[in-house]
């Protein structure tokens, strides 16, 4: 549902600038990334400041009620600075609380909505054509239509990225089939629905000739990838390859970059996934947001496989020892007694999970959960959950102090450097076992290699200490990064 805009008077010469503002999760941030390639496609530049800005974009969040009130506060704070507001993303599929806080905002439009969004950008902010280039066919930079854009819906990967070089997140399904009752994902995004294989496989092959060396796979659940077309088949390369979760890591697998599996649900399949891991495939990290441990609360929550999830992480083990699993959990569920917490807790001792996340249950608007019984109070939320956390943290300082004395890879994400220090003599990086944003880092020594790693480099580290959640080591091997994918060429100035 879009919200009328008033078209804005056209103005004569100057490049017209949008700001942008991404709130939300690595799969909000890919529909960013999308908008802002068409922006960069038809003329607009991106404003680094509200300064500079002639109307401002807000790709918003609305899962949970803090992440509600941190979007209509952005909403508030563009509007008073420009005045003209765009609004996309997941709270824009309920314009009207977005409308009863801010009714002067432009214009309202959902989740991906790229072709929605970029109309009210023209009409807001009309660019001039010129006479001798306006009839030109607009393409985005990069792209290959006849393979990249499928007849079966699939958008354009994004040309501009949001994230560093060296890594980049590719989206490989929009939607949720699942009715988990703390959840409206479906009801903002839809159901599920599966890019083809080639076309992901396309990006990612762009992707790491421009550089990338890290991909995250994401969408809102990962293992059901390709169900909803039946796992039918596309070309890459002059292959046919399936739109099903293992073909298609198999073959990423091939490209030479790190592939990081995120948003995995525990289904049979995944062994299959576990079992290219330990062959070196791809990475040996799974996130699996397991969300509790207690079958009676799982059977509230209305997820899948309540009561297997001790087993099924005991085979990915057996199968891949050096798998690194990170999850989420929520505490305080309505009904959740002190017994069915205590279940969770004692998952946790079991499990020995590396990564663990938690957070204290809220109620969401339109959630089913909100009319359950039993509701927590607030003081026993959070009293759980620092407990939950103490033992998480002691299971996460017990697992890292083991990498203590081993050689990791490490990829780099940034300096460290103090004022007297020989640029390049610390890093900040993360090993195959770390995710961007959400886990762990390794603060790295560059010791005789001081000034001649750069971010994005992959090096060989000696752990020397740990911590609840880092590691600490100096880089002892700078090896050639040697993807099997053609790179693309630098050429300087003649």
């Amino acid at each position: 549902m879009t919200q009328a805009v008033t078209p804005a008077p056209a103005t004569s010469g100057g490049t017209k600038k949008v700001g942008f503002i991404s709130l939300g999760c690595p799969k909000a941030l890919v529909d960013s990334e999308r908008i802002l390639t068409q922006l960069r496609v038809e003329g607009y530049e991106v404003a680094p400041s509200y300064e500079d800005a002639d109307a401002v974009i807000v790709n918003t969040c609305g899962f949970i009620t803090p992440a509600v009130e941190e979007s209509l506060n952005a909403i508030g704070e563009a509007l008073d600075a420009t005045g003209k507001v765009i609004v996309t993303g997941c709270l824009g599929e309920r314009p009207e609380k977005i409308m009863e806080r801010h009714p002067k905002v432009a214009a309202i439009t959902g989740s991906e909505a790229v072709d929605d969004v970029m109309g009210h950008v023209r009409e807001l902010l009309p660019i001039e054509t010129d006479a001798f280039t306006g009839l030109l066919p607009v393409a985005a930079p990069g792209m290959r239509p006849e393979r990249e854009a499928t007849r079966h819906g699939d958008v354009f990967a994004p040309s501009v990225k949001l994230t560093p070089r060296h890594y980049a997140y590719v989206k490989i399904a929009e939607g949720c089939n699942h009715t988990c009752s703390f959840c409206i994902i479906p009801k903002l995004r839809g159901l599920q629905v599966s890019r083809d294989a080639g076309a992901v496989l396309y990006e990612a092959f762009r992707l790491i000739a421009g550089g990338t060396k890290e991909l995250m796979i994401i969408s809102q659940d990962t293992s059901a990838y390709g169900v909803d077309v039946r796992y039918r088949e596309s070309e890459f390369q002059g292959e046919q390859v399936r739109a099903h979760l293992t073909d298609l890591a198999a073959k990423l697998g091939e490209m030479g970059a790190w592939v990081r599996m995120h948003y995995i649900y525990p289904y049979p399949h995944v062994e299959k996934l576990v079992e290219l891991m330990a062959q070196g495939k791809i990475l040996p990290y799974l996130d699996v947001p397991l969300q509790h441990a207690s079958p009676s609360v799982l059977k509230r929550m209305r997820r899948p496989g309540a009561g297997k999830q001790l087993d099924t992480i005991r085979r990915w083990r057996e199968i891949c020892p050096e798998l690194v699993i990170r999850s989420t959990f929520i505490v305080g569920f309505p009904g959740e007694t002190e017994e069915e917490f205590q279940e969770l807790l004692q998952f946790l001792e079991d499990a020995r999970l590396d990564r663990v996340g938690a957070f204290a249950y809220s109620d969401v608007e339109e959630a089913d959960a909100n009319k359950l019984d039993g509701p927590v109070p607030e003081d026993v939320k959070q009293e759980r959950l620092a407990r939950f956390m103490e033992v998480a943290q002691r299971i996460s300082a017990e697992k890292l102090a083991e990498k203590v004395g081993r050689v990791m890879d490490v990829i780099v994400d940034e300096f460290n450097d103090d004022e007297d220090d020989q640029p390049g003599t610390k890093l900040i990086g993360r090993t195959k076992g770390d995710a961007p944003g959400i886990d762990g880092q390794v603060y790295v020594y560059a010791g005789d290699f001081a000034g001649q790693v750069k971010i994005g480099d992959i090096v060989r580290v000696r752990i020397e200490d740990s911590d609840e959640y880092d590691l600490y080591g100096e880089v002892v091997e700078k090896p050639a990064w040697t993807p099997n994918v053609p790179q693309l060429g630098h050429f300087g100035r003649h």
